[in-house]
């Protein structure tokens, strides 16, 4: 080998030696490829890595978050030839961070500038000036003793100062849980003295229970956990107990300490948030009601939508008849009142008309008018259609649903075919036209409403009255001012005007269509046992069977007379012989018209089998064989 190549060799080796007896940890680093080149002994242990696993680390990666720091560093380096910064905290391979002096100088190598990096730990160098100066201080005598114990009492009195100064709750515990010290703000807010605390279990003495009274464990108190897996605890939502048995909101953050990276104890830093979680509560409870209230809008929207698709006909109370102008005299005396008002009449008479002009009459007209219509509610849901009912109540109750007496609140509640309504739901109907205050079914909460209530019957409530089966103080609480809705064939003369109306309703479905002078005498001549509603379906039905411009109005001539008996005096005119087709059409158009009459009901009191006075498996019967469709008279 040549003698010249040695000396290289011999020095690069001299170097390692050197490098790799370094008091100091060192790493010798490549900024421009981001490389830690290699690690003396003394860095490894240091860092926790080993040598080959550095060398395969980069140094950016070394120092997670901390690029522009170490940029900033080592072009310092670079430019200045040496540098040295407290700034950079590498990452241990625990993952704690270190807390180091960083000093670099430049070290050219084949063409290129590398970094030699030398460390020191902040933390033994100050253990070695305290053990410096102590040793220095016992050389000293008993003179450097005295100052000594003073440097140290003026360390204590600091801390006791920013102990006493700082506004949070501090308290320390050792690894066994036990207190060590508390702070003043500590003491006031648990209302326990530092002599009353220190030295015992911090855990069962304030922290013992949850904010329901609960048990809390010692093994789930993220302040132990501290001590068992060292890292740092931040707990909102929990409670302190004071020493009179109070609870105090708080929020706090567990630290653990440490002694030469050993958890010795743990420091407690909290704060009273007793002020700041009712105020959330508060605001809880705000956003709650304001959920109620736009439920409670999302349903009068929903109601009122409702009543749009029913309403598909412009309505009014169109008349000139005597019947129809002191109904609409009642209508101005009694709207500005809150009198509870009752409307009878038979069905179709147009009830519904006349309360919904009480109510655009009255000062509530800004409020919705809620239509209940107590004849096609079931049974067992009347209490929750009135007062609604919470969540869970029944079977099938999944959310929390608003009854008709609340939504109309404020507003006009229309009860159509009151009498329909179970005699065990009239107290309690009784109570809150009394009172004003109902409970939702499966809840125990008393809501107050304001509700003005019209109430329509086609029965004869004192009829009911008298059978049991309507309560008589309820009857005198809705008859407060009754008013009675006319049939038509007492004021016939209107009957013209109500055809025009509708007809004009009706122009989408053919044009051109005129009602004629002998269309209004027969419609005139006719007794409408379906009242307006039948009025109402005829003409729509006269619009579709129109041919040629021309109504075709699908009546009996005569239905008001009864038809002739098997019997006849002598001298009586001979009756008209009838074919079996007319008599099946008579039959067909009887049937059709108790139908409308009673709005398609066949069993029943009030249904068109006791209007008949057949029976209703016989009217059924009759109604397939002729081919009778089911009748629904229109709202009026």
């Amino acid at each position: 080998m040549d003698p010249g190549l040695l000396s290289p060799l011999a020095d690069a080796a001299a170097r390692a030696i050197v490098f790799d007896g370094l008091i100091e940890p060192a790493l010798l680093l490549d900024p421009a490829a981001d490389r830690i080149i290699d690690a003396n002994p003394a860095a490894c242990a240091l860092l926790g890595f080993d040598r080959a696993a550095l060398q395969l680390t980069r140094i950016s990666a070394l120092h997670p978050g901390q690029l522009p720091a170490l940029i900033v560093f080592t072009q310092a380096v670079f430019a200045k030839g040496a540098y040295w910064t407290h700034a950079l905290t590498p990452r241990h391979a625990t993952g704690t961070t270190l807390r180091l002096e960083y000093a670099g100088t430049v070290l050219p190598h084949h063409g290129r500038n590398l970094l030699l990096l030398t460390m020191s730990d902040l933390d033994q160098r100050r253990r070695r000036h305290v053990d410096a100066a102590a040793e220095d201080y016992m050389r000293s005598g008993l003179s450097a003793w005295q100052r000594v114990e003073r440097v140290f009492q003026d360390i204590e009195r600091e801390n006791q100062l920013i102990l006493r100064a700082a506004g949070e709750g501090i308290y320390g515990v050792n690894a066994e849980g036990k207190t060590t010290f508390v702070n003043p703000a500590a003491e006031r807010m648990l209302g326990w003295t530092a002599e009353e605390l220190v030295g015992k279990p911090i855990h069962p003495i304030v922290h013992h229970s949850h904010h329901d009274g609960t048990h809390y464990p010692d093994h789930d108190c993220p302040i132990y956990a501290a001590f068992r897996d060292g890292a740092v605890h931040t707990v909102d939502g929990e409670v302190f107990w004071r020493k009179d048995g109070s609870k105090v909101w708080v929020e706090y953050t567990s630290t653990p300490i440490r002694d030469r990276g050993i958890v010795v104890g743990a420091v407690v830093v909290f704060r009273d948030v007793s002020q700041r979680r009712e105020a959330d509560e508060k605001l809880h409870a705000a956003l709650a009601e304001v959920d109620r209230l736009r439920e409670r809008l999302q349903l009068e929207n929903a109601y009122l939508q409702e009543e749009i698709r029913i309403e598909t006909n412009p309505r009014g109370i169109i008349g000139q008849s005597e019947a129809i102008q002191k109904t609409l005299r009642q209508v101005t005396l009694v709207a500005p009142t809150t009198a509870a008002v009752m409307i009878t009449g038979e069905s179709g008479t147009g009830k519904e008309l006349i309360a919904r002009a009480i109510h655009e009459a009255s000062s509530r007209s800004g409020r919705p008018l809620i239509r209940v219509n107590c004849a096609a509610i079931p049974r067992e849901l009347f209490e929750s259609e009135f007062f609604g009912h919470a969540r869970g109540a029944f079977t099938g109750a999944v959310r929390d649903r608003i009854g008709r007496f609340e939504l109309a609140d404020g507003g006009t509640l229309f009860l159509d075919e009151v009498g329909e309504i179970p005699l065990e739901l009239q107290g309690k109907l009784l109570r809150v036209l009394q009172e004003g205050n109902f409970e939702r079914v499966g809840e125990e909460r008393t809501r107050r409403v304001d509700v003005r209530l019209i109430a329509a019957t086609n029965r004869d409530l004192k009829q009911e009255v008298a059978r049991g089966r309507f309560r008589e103080d309820l009857y005198f609480r809705l008859n407060v001012f009754p008013i009675e809705s006319v049939p038509l064939r007492e004021r016939r003369e209107d009957i013209p005007l109500l055809a025009q109306h509708f007809l004009s309703s009706e122009k989408e479905l053919k044009s051109g269509l005129r009602l004629s002078q002998g269309d209004a005498k027969r419609l005139s001549r006719y007794d409408w046992p379906g009242n307006v509603r039948e009025l109402q379906n005829v003409i729509e039905r006269a619009t579709i069977l129109a041919q040629n411009g021309r109504l075709r109005f699908d009546l009996p001539e005569t239905p008001g007379h009864p038809a002739p008996g098997p019997h006849r005096h002598k001298g009586d005119a001979a009756p008209a012989v009838m074919t079996a087709a007319e008599l099946r059409d008579l039959e067909r158009a009887n049937i059709a018209a108790a139908l409308r009459a009673c709005n398609g009901k066949v069993f029943g009191n009030d249904g068109a089998a006791a209007l008949l006075d057949i029976k209703p498996t016989t009217l059924a019967s009759r109604i397939k064989a002729l081919g009778i469709a089911a009748q629904r008279g229109p709202i009026g």
